[in-house]
């Protein structure tokens, strides 16, 4: 079967001197931008309004019926008192 190679242990400096390091490169950055998360609250707040329109449109069609309904049992009731 194929395994893989393991690299070989370095070997460190055995020198006793130690050279000082003064300049430091930044940190990479983890890689990770706030854009995708951007995108799925715009979603999220998309559907919402969505919704909250269609259940308002259902509420005003309810309200509309309703009113329909009284108008036209009140005109019922009265042509049959004449």
């Amino acid at each position: 079967m194929l395994r893989p190679k393991l690299p070989d242990i370095p070997t460190l400096p055995t020198s006793n001197t130690i050279s000082p390091q003064h300049s430091h490169t930044p940190a990479p950055s983890a890689g990770r931008s706030l854009t995708p998360y951007v995108g799925a609250v715009a979603a999220v707040v998309v559907v919402g309004v969505v919704l909250t329109a269609l259940l308002a449109a259902v509420a005003v069609t309810a309200v509309s019926v309703a009113i329909a309904a009284v108008v036209l049992r009140s005109l019922i009731n009265g042509a049959n008192k004449r």
